[in-house]
């Protein structure tokens, strides 16, 4: 049986914490920032937890043994 490869995208994007979650950056910060208002600007800063449906999919297919 083959192995299953690492999907390299999803690799760069997600990061697994100590509990299983899913960590991944907020879209809308690379330009256009000034059209945005500042609340926007300063609740997307950091990164997010995924929503737990994301996360079977994701894990599953596309990173099959962790990062």
């Amino acid at each position: 049986m083959p192995k299953m490869k690492t999907k390299k995208a999803a690799a760069k994007r997600f990061k697994i914490t100590a509990t299983g979650k899913l960590k991944h950056g907020v879209a809308g910060k690379r330009h256009r920032l000034i059209s945005h208002n500042s609340k926007y600007i300063r609740q997307n800063r950091g990164t997010k937890v995924a929503a737990k449906a994301d996360v079977a999919r994701v894990v599953k297919k596309f990173l099959p043994y962790g990062l």
